[in-house]
């Protein structure tokens, strides 16, 4: 099946909230742009995001984060295509240290979960497989 994944870093537009606190709706934006990205490689059209199935939040996101948002297509249907998503956080700000200072995560910190199911037109699919 295929997979995705992009990174990037959070930014002050970015939070929503108190403390620098990002909505956790832009971690469903990044999912749309993952789930966009495997139905192009799949059937060489954009499709649309049908419904999401589960969204699990586990750790709060904030700007200066670097989020890395990976998905796969898990099953095929006719014209719908079954995914599922997660986003990590990957890179954190260093404050304490100085303005400009990131630390790189050991281990990756996973802050949101996700599946759902995009579908793509019969008539769309260019990539018949």
């Amino acid at each position: 099946m295929n997979k995705s994944m992009i990174r990037l870093r959070m930014s002050s537009h970015d939070a929503h909230y108190g403390g620098n606190l990002v909505d956790g709706a832009r971690m469903l934006q990044l999912f749309g742009d993952v789930a966009t990205e495997l139905l192009i490689q799949r059937d060489g059209d954009e499709g649309l995001f049908k419904a999401y199935d589960m969204v699990e939040f586990c750790a709060p996101v904030y700007a200066g984060d670097y989020i890395e948002a990976v998905g796969e297509i898990v099953e095929e249907g006719n014209s719908s295509r079954k995914m599922k998503f997660e986003a990590r956080k990957v890179i954190v700000p260093r404050p304490d240290i100085s303005d400009s200072a990131c630390d790189v995560l050991e281990e990756p910190i996973v802050v949101c979960r996700a599946t759902g199911t995009c579908v793509t037109p019969k008539a769309c699919q260019r990539n018949n497989k």
